[in-house]
């Protein structure tokens, strides 16, 4: 009979008490990153090694020779060979880092970017510190948007909306762990559904893949992400016709709508927000200096300050 062969992740040498010294087990472990042409070996290792001891970045650099228990060694190389395997560490670890706070995650969410904060800052500028403003954040995922949103503009109050029950459960977790839970509303359904009201605000960070080009992502965005928040249907630019065609119904007379795009996508967006009776008024660049977020506002409404 065959028997499959599978890899092994390199273990250092270790006390038959411990699983190894904390110098051993990073070198050990950038090494095989190293191999699999990881872009961020050193970071990596380091971050699973955090997690698997509890250890603080502080706590590794201080004592390089302190022995790991053999318990939170095992712990490592399972982390360690997961990350061989392609998973992502955010996943791993069942969190992301998310302008300032951690988010936690779920198979049933998108693992948010960095680019989405251009988004927040967007927003942030048309949210007064002092007064109060209704938002809706469609598509929530973790609830990274609408969460973050609430917890920098206490006045604020916002409705998250998701088709994915497990993913308004992880935002729910989240907005109970950064306290703004009470000023939270969470609806499962697609898009508009369920809601009602007039809202100064409504931003997404729709998919907008293109469904034929999903194949060819990066395994960690394909294999771990949930198709449903990458598949923006044929061209990538289905949920913007929905939510251009929908939002009229919801926004208050001076109410704005902002949206993140993929790269390349600004024309075509703007034309079909342009075709419901809304101007563009706002462009926002990515760290990348990529155009990522585009603000639009109905036709007839005066400019509000702070477009860009």
């Amino acid at each position: 009979m065959k028997t499959s062969r599978t890899s092994q992740t390199p273990t250092p040498n270790s006390s038959p008490q411990g699983g190894g010294e904390i110098a051993d087990l990073l070198r050990t472990a950038k090494r095989a990153l190293e191999n699999k042409n990881n872009p961020t070996p050193a970071l990596d290792a380091r971050l699973l090694l955090q997690h698997a001891t509890g250890l603080s970045r502080e706590a590794l650099i201080a004592d390089p020779d302190r022995e790991i228990p053999a318990a939170a060694a095992r712990r490592f190389h399972d982390f360690l060979r997961r990350r061989l395997a392609g998973e992502p560490v955010s996943r791993i670890l069942g969190y992301r880092e998310f302008y300032g706070r951690r988010f936690n995650l779920a198979p049933a969410t998108l693992d948010p970017r960095p680019d989405t904060e251009t988004l927040i800052e967007a927003a942030l500028s048309f949210m007064p510190i002092d007064q109060a403003c209704r938002i809706i954040d469609l598509g929530t995922g973790t609830g990274a948007i609408g969460v973050t949103l609430l917890a920098e503009r206490p006045k604020a109050s916002a409705v998250m909306t998701d088709i994915s029950a497990d993913a308004l459960a992880s935002a729910r977790e989240n907005a109970t762990l950064y306290g703004v839970e009470g000023r939270s509303s969470f609806i499962e359904g697609s898009w508009f559904a369920g809601i009602g009201g007039r809202f100064d605000l409504i931003l997404s960070n729709p998919p907008y893949i293109p469904s034929a080009i999903l194949k060819s992502l990066s395994p960690e965005v394909r294999d771990f992400d949930p198709v449903s928040a990458l598949d923006g249907g044929r061209d990538g630019l289905d949920p913007y016709r929905k939510i251009a065609a929908e939002a009229p119904a919801f926004l208050a007379p001076q109410g704005r709508v902002i949206v993140e795009i993929g790269e390349g996508q600004a024309l075509e967006i703007e034309g079909i927000f342009q075709t419901q009776g809304f101007r563009q008024e706002g462009r926002w660049k990515d760290l990348a200096g990529q155009t990522r977020c585009l603000g639009f506002a109905q036709i007839g409404a005066r400019q509000k300050r702070g477009w860009k």
